[in-house]
């Protein structure tokens, strides 16, 4: 445990996530309570684990980033980069860092979630090494529309839960479809204080041709 913690030290010091590469989107509206956004196409490193709201991102992140650490066939590095997400597996595309890291219980199995990393734009699946741990896959997420609501304070479940609820709530009341379950995405370290770190929840929604 105390490895991970000095890793995500280094890699997410306190404003530092800012500083590495996140997936590329553009808002293309801003409403009450969230914005809409296009994101481009990414690859993301990802695994299934089961535990609590909090144990399953601990124990995914150790899995995650032996490999972006050269745990894979070729032993090389990945850059690291930002958030962190996390949702139930099943969700939207099965198994969903650039700077995330992409946490998704499985639908199938109670207390199932997905964890992903992003990876870096200059990598495709073909380019990619191929993880040494089988337990973690490599996968290509299409360009979709999503809907994002920014909050600041800890990771904990319950706060999540409320923006969550916020999110979805003003999602609907917008008059957009949701087709995913949400995704929460974390940008910095644990030893970012708490009013510092930028916090997401993240939902994607049915493209309508009235959105500009």
């Amino acid at each position: 445990m105390k490895w991970v913690f000095i890793a995500c030290l280094l890699l997410f010091s306190a404003g530092a996530a800012s500083a590495y590469e996140q997936p590329k989107y553009e808002v293309v509206k801003k409403y009450d309570g969230f914005e809409l956004r296009r994101y481009a196409p990414y690859v993301v490193a990802e695994t299934v684990v089961s535990g609590s709201f909090d144990e399953a991102g601990n124990t995914a992140f150790r899995i995650l980033f032996r490999y972006i650490s050269g745990g894979n066939v070729r032993k090389t590095g990945i850059p690291m980069t930002a958030p962190v997400q996390q949702s139930p597996a099943g969700a939207g595309e099965k198994i969903p860092m650039t700077a995330p890291v992409e946490m998704t219980p499985d639908g199938k199995t109670a207390g199932a979630y997905v964890i992903s990393f992003v990876m870096p734009s200059a990598y495709t699946l073909d380019t990619l090494p191929v993880p040494a741990d089988p337990r973690v896959k490599l996968r290509e997420v299409k360009s979709r529309l999503v809907a994002a609501r920014r909050y600041s304070g800890t990771w904990s479940e319950k706060r999540y839960r409320d923006n969550e609820t916020a999110l979805l709530e003003a999602v609907r009341a917008a008059g957009l479809a949701i087709v995913g379950d949400p995704i929460f995405a974390r940008y910095n370290s644990p030893f970012t204080p708490w009013f510092l770190r930028r916090n997401e929840v993240l939902v994607e929604v049915k493209e309508e041709r009235d959105v500009r």
